[in-house]
């Protein structure tokens, strides 16, 4: 029995006790205890190691002020972003473009075949502090680390 119906019930009987039990019973007594449902915690993980996001090879370190979308500009230049963009938070998700309006952000993006921005990712201060390309020349120079998300200049 689910706990709103043992209420009403114990409400219910309450109503009629003075008529059917002495006077030092209560619903409580006839129906029992109602529990109170305890809201569950999160588990701590003890040791849990930073969150690491793992951006393509493709993408390039820029800064980006968000104007009314589509509009954006990215290093001072005036752009939109593509039809179907999508732009990460710092914690890895999907972020309105509309929460972002008159914001200014060090991002790492990817561009379509058009030129125009097609994802977004927002970066932490850990992130930003990283070596990454700027331009397509210097990422077809440096030297890429998959695992380890690290660009190495020759």
């Amino acid at each position: 029995m689910n706990r709103c119906a043992q209420l009403s019930l114990a409400l219910a009987l309450a109503a009629t006790l003075p008529a059917l039990a002495p006077a030092t019973a209560s619903a409580q007594d006839l129906v029992g205890p109602v529990k109170t449902p305890v809201a569950p915690t999160a588990p701590v993980v003890q040791g849990a190691q930073p969150f690491q996001r793992h951006f393509p090879q493709t993408a390039l370190r820029g800064k980006i002020t968000f104007g009314a979308p589509p509009a954006i500009t990215l290093n001072g230049v005036a752009v939109n972003m593509a039809a179907s963009y999508r732009i990460h938070g710092t914690h890895n998700l999907i972020v309105m473009s509309a929460q972002l309006v008159g914001g200014t952000a060090v991002v790492d993006y990817t561009v379509d075949l058009n030129g125009q921005v097609n994802e977004v990712w927002i970066l932490t201060t850990a992130e930003a502090d990283k070596l990454w390309p700027a331009t397509r020349e210097q990422a077809a120079a440096w030297v890429f680390d998959a695992g380890s998300q690290t660009w190495t200049k020759p």
